[in-house]
């Protein structure tokens, strides 16, 4: 463990002399030790000088390191280094935006830091008005919304911009007006309106160059983030917004989030990934749409929905949040499934079956209480037993057909139960297995249909027998084999 002296970063500012604060001034003057991250272009070193601050730089690491990382983590073991010789103050250009500080602290918790002028002021006052202003620096930039101005600071080279201008051009246009701010070691600032495309190719960049990209008018983006969801749904549902959405209520919604994972999943079957992005936003449309409700009418909001949905998956991922330990996937699921059970205080096999819920469509309901009833060993070791289950079914459905019964729904459940059962055992999806056969039937019917019209007939003028000689025809079609 290192036995270092107290550390103290103070901010010299934008660079001017001018934005050095009292207080910075008075921590480089009593300080034994002084470190400066770098001395280049920077008229407050030159005024350190002038007042007779004595102190060292980092500059020689800017030529030794390869990349960011590797500067900030020499950087900050040695200012560790040098704080074991005597009280240290470690003076940058914005104390809360530098990566070196950040790492510093990390290291020294103990660390004092001083307030002063952030690197963004001279920007942020010499451009239009501004509200919101997301500030970030080029060499960390990350682009997770446009919902706001974003101000880059420290555009070092042409080539660091040109990474800058790649990750942009996901979220704006080439086009976009963007204001760039040259070099200059002035207090005032001057910019020029560019287009995004061309913030890699200006004749000069150095540490004291910016860019700010304005808002973008939420009708005229090409891309948008989930806010800007939040944001639409806010305006449809507002005063001035649309009738129909104004209306809505979580019970005249419900419907429409079932049939948007439905067309989602046979999207993701089709494997058309377009197609899946577009059904995907429907889903997501329907959850924001819900939040809306809840925030008018005080049921929840959009935080108590993803409040409970991090809080599930953190708590039920205890193998990786927690002390619990999983080698497999299977062993993820045998511990999603013991959490759950704690969870909702479930004492039986039947409180789990029991929990299976209603609102799932009926074959996946059957599906998941067998899988759950086979948990505990309750399920046929033999396919085949399976298949004489489905065939005793299919006889008492006959026995209560003639003459009709009114344990015909039941038995038919039973039926259907059990053809559920050996879809499962036999490793096939039951949905997807009907899905399927929904289709080769419609494929059979259309090409039946098609040698109909062939020959010159119409369904009003055929008997039943006279059909089934087409459909038999229909399939030896090649395209209703499926």
């Amino acid at each position: 463990m290192r036995n270092t002296k107290a550390i103290t970063v103070v901010s010299l500012g934008p660079g001017p002399r001018e934005y050095l604060t009292l207080g910075a001034v008075d921590a480089l003057k009593k300080a034994e030790k002084v470190i400066l991250r770098t001395s280049l272009r920077c008229d407050a070193a030159d005024y350190l000088r002038e007042i007779g601050v004595q102190f060292d730089t980092l500059d020689f690491l800017h030529e030794e390191c390869e990349d960011f990382d590797e500067l900030t983590e020499r950087a900050v073991d040695y200012l560790l280094e040098k704080a074991e010789e005597a009280p240290l103050c470690y003076a940058v250009f914005d104390a809360a935006a530098d990566e070196t500080v950040a790492a510093l602290r990390r290291k020294a918790p103990e660390t004092v830091v001083l307030p002063g002028v952030p690197l963004s002021a001279p920007f942020l006052a010499s451009a239009p008005a501004q509200e919101k202003v997301e500030i970030q620096t080029a060499s960390s930039l990350e682009i997770t919304s446009i919902q706001n101005p974003l101000l880059i600071l420290e555009c070092n080279s042409k080539m660091l911009m040109g990474e800058c201008k790649l990750q942009l051009l996901s979220w704006y246009d080439p086009d976009q007006p963007a204001l760039f701010f040259p070099p200059s070691d002035g207090v005032s600032r001057t910019y020029k309106e560019i287009p995004l495309s061309d913030m890699d190719r200006q004749p000069k960049y150095d540490h004291t160059c910016a860019v700010l990209l304005p808002p973008v008018e939420l009708t005229e983006r090409r891309r948008f983030d989930f806010y800007d969801l939040v944001r639409v749904m806010d305006i449809l549902r507002g005063e001035d917004g649309c009738p129909w959405d104004k209306e809505q209520t979580h019970e005249t919604l419900k419907k429409y989030l079932v049939e948007e994972a439905y067309e989602t999943a046979a999207a993701v079957s089709e494997e058309d990934w377009d197609h899946v992005a577009d059904e995907l936003g429907d889903v997501l449309l329907q959850v924001v749409f819900q939040a809306n409700i809840g925030r008018q009418y005080g049921t929840f909001e959009l935080s108590d929905i993803t409040s409970h949905i991090c809080r599930k998956m953190i708590d039920r991922h205890r193998h990786i949040f927690g002390s619990d330990h999983c080698e497999t996937a299977e062993d993820v699921l045998n511990n999603w499934e013991k959490i759950k059970k704690e969870e909702r205080g479930y004492k039986t096999q039947t409180d789990v079956l029991r929990g299976v819920s209603v609102g799932l469509p009926p074959l996946v309901r059957a599906a998941k209480v067998q899988k759950k009833a086979a948990d505990v060993g309750f399920e046929w070791d033999d396919v085949k037993k399976a298949l004489a289950k489905v065939r005793e079914e299919t006889d008492e459905v006959l026995a209560e057909l003639e003459p009709k019964s009114e344990n015909l729904e039941m038995e038919l459940g039973d039926l259907f139960f059990a053809c559920v059962n050996l879809a499962r055992l036999s490793g096939v999806d039951p949905e997807s297995a009907l899905q399927k056969a929904t289709e080769k039937f419609i494929s059979r019917f259309s090409s039946m249909e098609n040698a109909i019209f062939r020959d010159g007939k119409r369904f009003q003028g055929l008997t039943l027998s006279e059909m089934v000689v087409y459909w038999k025809g229909s399939k030896k079609h090649p395209n209703t084999k499926v």
